[in-house]
């Protein structure tokens, strides 16, 4: 009489043995730590992308000249670059805030390709905003350091010190969160990558 292993051991030779393989399963500690770091870096870009929106929207500065009634003032809603830049800016924050429940979403089902792609298509848009915006601001505060001798647009920052320091500072904060958006889009692309 003849056992089941023996039955087994013999389809084993003939090559006839089931194919069942045993695979270990992480259960997606692995992809769960992509879901951190994108969870991280939403909130490390949201900071400078509301700096940026606050300080630009709040810069301003009035210098007197002979009397209180006349006065030479620069404000952020003299020019519509600088609009342009706190509307997007806000619309980065506003975004990133809204996307953090989606981020949770990654760390909890690492394995949600949907969630992955939108958040990478995204956030792609999110950059290209932003980068709009401070490239467009970084633009006029050059002007506004420099001037342009060509068309006789004068450096008005000897005068208005503050206001220059303040969009400056907007400026570069707007460009940090471009780069950490930047690290969002590739690390959606690479947990993509890993499904």
């Amino acid at each position: 009489m003849s056992t089941s292993n023996d039955v087994e051991s013999a389809d084993v030779i003939k090559g006839k043995a089931p194919l069942v393989a045993l695979v270990k399963h992480d259960g997606g500690k692995g992809k769960r730590v992509f879901g951190v770091i994108n969870f991280v870096l939403r909130v490390c870009a949201m900071i400078p992308a509301i700096a940026a929106a606050a300080v630009m929207g709040t810069s301003g500065e009035t210098l007197p000249f002979f009397t209180q009634f006349f006065q030479f003032q620069a404000s952020y809603d003299d020019l519509p670059t600088f609009q342009f830049f706190v509307i997007a800016m806000a619309l980065v924050s506003g975004y990133l805030l809204l996307t953090l429940p989606f981020s949770i979403v990654t760390i909890i089902r690492p394995h949600a390709a949907a969630v992955h792609l939108l958040l990478l298509v995204l956030d792609s848009v999110v950059l290209t905003l932003s980068t709009a915006a401070g490239s467009a601001a970084a633009a006029i505060v050059y002007l506004a350091h420099n001037g342009n001798a060509n068309t006789n647009w004068l450096a008005i920052c000897q005068q208005f010190g503050d206001f220059c320091q303040n969009v400056s500072g907007a400026v570069v904060a707007s460009f940090v969160a471009v780069v950490i958006l930047i690290f969002l889009v590739l690390l959606s692309g690479l947990a993509l990558r890993k499904h």
